[in-house]
């Protein structure tokens, strides 16, 4: 199995120690840039093939009066 390029990346951050003190610095940015980068590549992978959402039954609504 293959590394994605962003763990290549932070694996090479973390092995400098102006490295690791940066990625404990912006710890939480990394995470969130990382979980935004895989949901960009997965929502372009599966572009490709979109899947129909099912049509939804027609619902009555509540008007708030009663019969």
């Amino acid at each position: 199995m293959r590394l994605p390029p962003i763990a290549t990346a932070l694996g090479g951050l973390l092995l400098s120690k102006g490295g690791r003190r940066m990625a404990g610095r912006h710890a939480g940015k990394l995470a969130l840039a990382t979980l935004a980068l895989q949901l960009w590549q997965s929502r372009r992978a599966g572009a490709a093939q979109p899947t129909p959402r099912p049509a939804k039954p027609a619902r009555a609504r509540w008007s708030g009066r009663r019969p």
